[in-house]
């Protein structure tokens, strides 16, 4: 982690994971994380002064970070001053979540959505009998999930002993709950797996088994992980997705569309001509 101190002790950080890949060493983020970026200590100012101080602390920040063929990081959608980045040859891309930034009303939630989901949950509920249990298993919860990559002809992007120890570490932090869709006859619909922190819950991960996607179990168990999201934090943050299906999902929830930046520096030649050659490529499959 790279770090800054003042007087009254850390004043600025900024999380990384560093890791070698093929000779080269990469500085990231770990799996499952959206977001990393500078966390400041908070100190009350006019906004010249906090985007004076930002543009120091950044600087600091990215100076202090070791030697790297590769640098790539989601900021945090709140940090959207990337300025002092861009004058340290950084390029930004914005990507999109999707976030339901008040949960105080949730009659106002449920009519913000779109009547294509609320469909679904009346039909989940009515005519498939699906039930959600907020105290699912993790083993049911990863059937489903594994479910959905076989669906998508997918490995996926983590183990089962990753998946166990961050599960161990949410359960000892009491931020964890798993919403398992279940019909009458027993039968597994959907799983969503909800983190959360002071500020928001977070949708991690979610799940459901192919053959009854159609049901409606997983908008339900979203619905009903928005309702217990209420009780414990201030927003919903369903983690965005480029995939145009994913996004348009997620939208029909009545959630914000919320950018956040993508940063990212090569220093490595040979990996910026690998990367040249691949734009190259790709534009010409486009054509």
């Amino acid at each position: 982690m790279a770090l800054v101190s003042g007087a009254s002790g850390i004043i600025a950080a900024l999380p990384y994971k560093l890791e070698t890949r093929r000779g080269f060493t990469i500085i990231g983020m770990p799996v499952m994380t959206q977001t990393l970026g500078p966390w400041f200590s908070p100190v009350p100012s006019k906004l010249a002064t906090r985007l004076a101080r930002e543009k120091d602390l950044i600087g600091e920040l990215l100076d202090a970070l070791p030697a790297y063929d590769h640098y790539s990081q989601c900021w945090h959608h709140s940090m959207t001053n990337w300025l002092p980045a861009y004058w340290r040859s950084y390029s930004q891309t914005t990507r999109y979540s999707y976030r339901l930034p008040i949960l105080t009303d949730l009659e106002l939630v449920w009519k913000g959505m779109q009547s294509n989901i609320r469909s679904d949950i009346r039909k989940a509920q009515g005519r498939f009998e699906v039930t959600v249990e907020d105290d699912g298993s993790l083993a049911d919860f990863l059937t489903l999930n594994d479910l959905t990559f076989v669906r998508q002809g997918k490995s996926p992007p983590y183990t089962r002993e990753f998946l166990e120890r961050l599960d161990a570490a949410c359960v000892a932090h009491r931020a964890r709950r798993i919403f398992i869709g279940r019909d009458a006859a027993g039968r597994l619909h959907a799983g969503v797996y909800l983190v959360w922190d002071s500020q928001s819950a977070y949708y991690l991960m979610g799940g459901g088994d192919p053959e009854v996607r159609n049901s409606g179990a997983t908008s339900l168990c979203l619905w009903e992980a928005i309702k217990f999201a209420a009780s414990v934090t201030q927003s919903f943050d369903f983690e965005g997705s480029m995939i145009e299906p994913i996004e348009r999902f997620f939208r029909a929830f009545g959630a914000v569309q919320t950018p956040y930046f993508q940063i990212s520096r090569t220093t490595s030649w040979t990996l910026r001509a690998r990367s040249g050659v691949r734009d190259l490529l790709r534009r010409r499959g486009s054509t």
